[in-house]
């Protein structure tokens, strides 16, 4: 008898066949569950950005609804293929072990980054100082944050170290005080000096009315009589309040005549 008219043959034709048909299906079930995953993740990104998300949030979101879901649908694969759910799930458990030995700092930082966008210390467009470093939030990624300082350089800062420093958020709040100090002779009249700082400070248009500008002798120095200056601005006027109100200082005070200190040199010769 012809093996091909055999009982093996016809099983091993029923095996290859049915062999067949699950490759098939399985290739079927990973275009079409990739196509379905692009399709949902996308969705996501639409819903999530009309609702006026923070851009970081919604990459987040996108990013973690691929994966997800791709987990998912390799599960679907496995069962289809034969493989049981414990097999795989503890193929899954030993895999995630494995990568998470040697991906510890990483995965700090992702739990890091994680508490970022939860807690939310910081956001893009921020003026911030972290972990000794000063500069503007230009990202917040999964796994870093980066900074463009004033004379535009990029920091990025690992999220494991930004969580474990502290944070200095300089536009958190809407408005903040500016400080000044300024020194001057001891010959000047001091309710006059305080007059003209007063007026000096609180004339700028930048500078806030309530709470009104404060003016004190702080310090009576070395060769100088010290006054602090208080003045609330919005943030964003900080600085440009700052460097104006220095040199209007130094042109009143020399229009009024009232000298500022600094330090002489005698040079003797024998």
């Amino acid at each position: 008898m012809s093996f091909f008219k055999s009982e093996a043959f016809e099983a091993l034709k029923g095996t290859v066949v049915e062999f067949g048909m699950t490759v098939l299906l399985v290739i079927i079930l990973l275009i079409v569950g990739l196509r379905v995953i692009k399709s949902i993740v996308k969705k996501v990104h639409n819903i999530m950005e009309k609702r006026g998300i923070d851009k970081t949030v919604v990459k987040f979101g996108e990013s973690l609804t691929n994966i997800v879901l791709k987990v998912v649908l390799l599960a679907v694969i496995a069962g289809t293929l034969g493989i049981k759910e414990t097999s795989f799930v503890a193929l899954l458990g030993a895999l995630g072990f494995a990568v998470g030995m040697a991906l510890q700092g990483s995965l700090a930082n992702f739990a890091a980054g994680i508490i970022l966008l939860i807690l939310r210390p910081i956001k893009i467009g921020d003026f911030v100082e972290i972990a000794g470093m000063t500069g503007s939030v230009s990202l917040i990624q999964v796994f870093s944050t980066e900074l463009k300082t004033p004379d535009n350089k990029t920091i990025i800062i690992p999220n494991g170290n930004i969580i474990g420093s502290n944070i200095i958020n300089y536009s958190s709040e809407a408005t903040r005080r500016v400080d000044f100090t300024f020194g001057v002779d001891y010959s000047a009249d001091i309710k006059k000096v305080k007059e003209v700082l007063y007026d000096v400070v609180s004339s700028h248009k930048l500078v806030l009315k309530d709470p009104d500008v404060f003016v004190g002798l702080i310090e009576l120095g070395d060769s100088s009589i010290n006054f602090v200056v208080r003045a609330w601005v919005n943030a964003t006027d900080y600085w440009t309040v700052y460097f104006e109100v220095m040199e209007a200082t130094k042109e009143r005070l020399d229009a009024e005549n009232i000298g500022i200190p600094y330090p002489h040199v005698q040079v003797v010769n024998d």
